[in-house]
């Protein structure tokens, strides 16, 4: 029988699951009214604004007293810096549904660094579920080549090159989560983003004469509630919730909430801004997270076999 902290931890799961896959939305409907650049810097604005009250008020804690930052600034640069630069401008040229799609793929990205970075070796099996995911991928993009495709060429390029970068975060965060809370790491992320996008967001704006324009899509209803959205649950709340999750629940069950937020994603894509998705979206969908599935459940079953005989030993 479940216990009621289980049940909490699958529920804060889901929640985090599908704030995150309706994330795309809110970005695509932000960027019809706003720049990539100006997007991304008012939504760490707002999130390091949210967490400098917080620790105001002492409601979180933070100490990076006698630490070395230097780890934590490579970190940022990696997430949200040159990640978000790339996820933004993916879901500019391409469908929220398809990137939340290939943004899924970064457990496997993760697992296949891991072998150059970490020397984890990933068995047989799991070798087949990557090949799984991976041609599941090279599906969709082949059969979404056609002319009027949502879905162009430099999408598919800038949302790789976000899921490259985000998989190396991953492998990061292992590092500085040895030194730092995951709070600490999480509101020097939220610091990095705000100060190097607004400042990028201010120089773009002087150059192009606009600058007396700078807030001018706060004014919009729209980008206000993207903003919001983005910047608190997205940005704060997820977080809170999926470390809950992550403390009362295996990896292994946790990171299937991952690709429920990719189906959460296709669905708001389609039934909320009319995104075409067609057949082949489906079965190349289906195909990506078996294969994600499948890997992140031996690479648990393998994880679990080696702390056995570690134990043994």
């Amino acid at each position: 029988m479940l216990k009621r902290k289980d049940i909490l931890a699958y529920i804060a799961s889901f929640i985090y699951a599908s704030i995150f896959g309706l994330s795309f939305l809110f970005s695509k409907k932000a960027l019809d009214i706003t720049t990539p650049f100006k997007l991304i810097s008012f939504r760490f604005l707002l999130a390091f604004i949210v967490l400098s009250l917080l620790i105001l008020f002492r409601i979180i804690k933070v100490n990076y007293r006698g630490k070395n930052l230097k780890g934590l600034f490579i970190l940022s640069m990696t997430q949200p810096v040159i990640y978000f630069i790339f996820e933004t401008y993916g879901i500019k040229y391409s469908s929220s549904s398809y990137a939340g799609l290939m943004v899924a793929l970064i457990p496997i990205i993760v697992t296949i660094m891991g072998i150059f970075l970490l020397k984890e070796i990933p068995s047989k099996i799991q070798w087949m579920f990557i090949l799984l995911s991976v041609s599941g991928v090279v599906y969709i993009v082949l059969m979404d080549s056609s002319p009027g495709s949502q879905n162009t060429f430099l999408g598919t390029v800038f949302l790789l090159i976000a899921v490259f970068v985000g998989s190396l975060y991953n492998i990061l965060s292992r590092k500085s989560s040895v030194h730092f809370s995951s709070i600490e790491i999480t509101y020097f992320m939220m610091g990095a983003g705000a100060i190097v996008f607004n400042i990028i967001s201010f120089i773009i704006d002087f150059i192009n004469g606009n600058l007396e324009n700078f807030f001018q899509p706060l004014l919009n209803k729209d980008f206000l509630i993207s903003i919001l959205y983005l910047g608190i649950l997205s940005s704060i709340t997820a977080f809170f919730l999926i470390n809950f999750a992550l403390s009362a629940l295996p990896a292994s069950k946790a990171v299937i909430f991952g690709n429920l937020a990719t189906v959460i994603s296709i669905i708001a894509g389609v039934v909320f801004l009319r995104e075409a998705f067609y057949y082949y979206h489906i079965i190349g969908s289906i195909i990506i997270i078996f294969g994600i599935i499948g890997t992140n459940y031996f690479n648990a079953r393998k994880v679990k076999r080696l702390k056995r005989e570690n134990q043994s030993s």
